[in-house]
């Protein structure tokens, strides 16, 4: 097979001499695919529906046929773009348009019709006014100015008028290109909301915010995550994970809309082998899983997940956690979404960051205020102690006179002690040398109860302390024996530290609520220094209550006492209703 049978030029042959002249077309046809056109109109027409090589034409013909051509063009290119395009004279009256404005609504071409009459008053007084200034004859400046308009309020449209001007100087029509704006709108007033919450999110450090506690401070910012996440960001099922250093681990801190079984899973952020959530924790690149049964990546989550977008918490371009959306349809997240979570997750990241500043700051500003407490007492209390051990020389044989300085010097020594305690701040227990505990409190008394923190005057006070009222505690020093004794013995109360070596505070609630569900945990903390967020996680799932190092004495005991009496409540009703059950489960079988 030649050339000439693969492919034939398709040559136009357009009336004059050239379509008179049979030799040379019949001489072209051996080669090319030649038609034939009487006149430029009809040259015009099969221009528009076929591809030609090469017009051969009279020189007369030709200048019709170029502008006819160029206007083709023109218009071709026109009622291509995506714009809306449109000439409109003084009158209102739209002179032409192309395809893709023709297409709007009725309320949107009268809205631009009306625009352009608006656009070209404005223009006629900037063209008369700019020769007015450049004197007579001088060509008027080209002006463009740009308006905005919305639909329906809910159809957002922007459109740029120029204006035609004539030879004599005067402005006869705008053209104006028109497109829809809404999909940009909407992105930026979601941005914008975004903004407003992440701003909310990390205004922590008002008066109001200020006089909560730090549990109570974490739930309020807990609740305004959740609340954000639905209202504005439309996820109800997600999971914000928080990356502990001293493990790699990947501790859940806010849950919604997802089973126990995906919260409890343990995740590390390592890239392989712990899900979308260790990878995006490693990587500190967000990830988009369209179809969950296709992702090798996917573990457990949501029940019926079908796709999930799981975005870092990023601070200071340092990966703090992961912030993960589940859904129950394939593909529901967009490029559009990742970018929304990516933001909003930096707000969260930062509000977090801001709750344990606020606590590092109280327990930096308490330790120097005590120092400096403790440093200014010390001489004065040594010079009052001197001073009355030395009276109680010069009144020998006076007992009540001694009796009384013994007394002072008793009172100043307790000054001291109160004021080391105070010193140490989360290391010591407030108190000690005010209450009696002597004798079995009846609530305390013959009460298992395990006792966890790795500061050893901790454990070692509240040891003695609920021994000496009848409690038979169990002293552990790290997390990693509460969870072992936990998991072999009963116990009717648990007092843990939230953090410690091995195990957390919530890790710690969690297994004895595991093996019992009535048991109470109270958990302490210094401060309110809270790194995994137990507080707020174990809060939701029934703890006791808190303690916040230093506290007193008798504030850890009303605090004990109570949790024992629930716990005992709690034990009695479940006590009360198994019979039942067990009896109904029977009768049913007989």
């Amino acid at each position: 097979m030649s050339n000439s049978d693969q492919f034939r030029y398709r040559v136009l042959v357009v009336g004059g001499k050239y379509a008179g002249q049979q030799s040379l077309v019949e001489a072209l046809r051996h080669v090319c695919d030649v038609d034939i056109c009487e006149n430029p109109h009809d040259a015009m027409e099969s221009l528009r529906q076929q591809d030609y090589q090469c017009v051969m034409t009279d020189a007369g013909d030709f200048l019709p046929l170029e502008r006819g051509l160029v206007g083709q063009q023109s218009s071709l290119v026109l009622n291509t773009i995506g714009e809306g395009v449109c000439i409109v004279d003084a009158d209102g009256v739209c002179r032409w348009s192309n395809n893709r404005l023709r297409r709007f609504t009725p309320e949107v071409i009268e809205k631009v019709k009306q625009i352009c009459r608006q656009a070209l008053t404005i223009f006629a007084k900037q063209t008369s006014y700019d020769a007015q200034l450049n004197g007579k004859g001088d060509a008027p400046k080209s002006r463009s100015k740009k308006f905005s308009f919305n639909v329906d309020d809910d159809r957002y449209f922007e459109m740029m008028t120029s204006p035609v001007v004539s030879e004599r100087n005067e402005v006869t029509q705008v053209v104006a290109v028109v497109w829809d704006a809404t999909s940009g709108r909407r992105l930026q007033q979601k941005l914008d909301a975004i903004d407003n919450a992440g701003r909310e999110l990390s205004r922590l450090e008002s008066e109001a915010v200020a006089g909560l506690t730090p549990g109570d401070r974490l739930k309020l910012l807990q609740d305004k995550i959740i609340g954000f996440s639905k209202d504005l960001m439309h996820f109800d099922h997600f999971a914000i994970r928080l990356l502990d250093k001293r493990t790699n681990r990947l501790e859940v801190v806010i849950a919604e809309g997802l089973p126990p079984e995906a919260i409890d899973i343990d995740l590390y952020a390592t890239p392989d082998g712990n899900g979308i959530s260790g990878y995006v924790a490693a990587t500190g690149r967000s990830y988009i899983c369209h179809d969950t049964e296709k992702d090798p990546r996917y573990v457990i989550g949501l029940e019926h997940c079908m796709s999930s977008l799981t975005v870092p918490l990023m601070l200071h371009d340092r990966v703090i956690g992961v912030f993960n959306i589940e859904s129950c349809q394939v593909g529901t997240f967009n490029e559009d979404d990742r970018q929304f979570a990516e933001i909003f997750g930096r707000y969260v990241a930062l509000a977090l960051n801001i709750l344990d500043l606020l606590v590092v700051e109280r327990y930096t500003t308490t330790g120097l205020m005590a120092d400096n407490v403790v440093s200014e007492l010390s001489a004065p209390l040594n010079d009052i102690v001197t001073e009355a051990q030395s009276l109680m020389e010069d009144y020998i044989g006076d007992d009540a006179m001694r009796n009384r300085l013994s007394k002072i010097v008793t009172d100043v020594q307790s000054i001291r002690d109160t004021v080391r305690d105070v010193a140490a701040g989360p290391k010591a227990v407030l108190g000690t040398h005010e209450t009696r505990v002597d004798d079995h409190d009846p609530i305390i008394s013959d009460r298992r109860i395990l006792i966890a923190d790795d500061e050893p005057n901790i454990r070692r006070t509240l040891g003695e302390i609920l021994t000496k009222l009848g409690g038979q505690c169990t002293i552990c020093k790290d997390g990693y024996e509460a969870v072992s004794h936990l998991e072999q013995s009963q116990f009717d109360m648990v007092l843990s530290d939230i953090k410690m070596p091995y195990r957390n505070g919530y890790e710690i609630f969690a297994v004895a609520k595991r093996h019992d569900a009535t048991i109470p945990v109270l958990l302490m903390t210094g401060f309110g220094y809270d790194p995994n967020h137990s507080i707020v996680r174990a809060g939701q799932e029934g703890l006791s209550g808190v303690l916040f190092k230093p506290f007193k004495v008798d504030q850890m005991l009303t605090e004990v006492r109570k949790a024992l009496t629930t716990g005992a409540t709690l034990r009695a009703e479940k006590s009360a209703t198994e019979p039942t059950a067990v009896r109904s489960q029977t009768e049913d079988a007989g």
